[in-house]
């Protein structure tokens, strides 16, 4: 009996036997948490959002009021005096 075939005979034995019963609860609870995750998770998409509005009007207000897109004149070479 190769490999494959033991694993088909247990995979059939398994769904010969009868099922557990299952709680009628089941589904309303399994519902009630998939809202839950999906809550959630537009919660921290909204947040993931805001927080990167915010951090990009900082660096607009950063770069606005130090004029971050001009250079810092050369102090660091001395002056040539012939």
């Amino acid at each position: 009996m190769s490999k494959v075939d033991r694993k088909e005979t247990e995979v059939r034995r398994l769904l010969d036997t009868p099922h557990p019963p299952v709680p009628p609860s089941l589904a309303e609870r399994c519902a009630h948490r998939g809202r839950r995750i999906l809550r959630r998770r537009r919660l921290v998409r909204w947040g993931f959002w805001i927080l990167a509005a915010a951090v990009l009007v900082g660096l607009a207000v950063w770069a606005g009021l130090t004029d971050a897109w001009v250079g810092s004149p050369d102090t660091t070479t001395p002056d040539f005096t012939g």
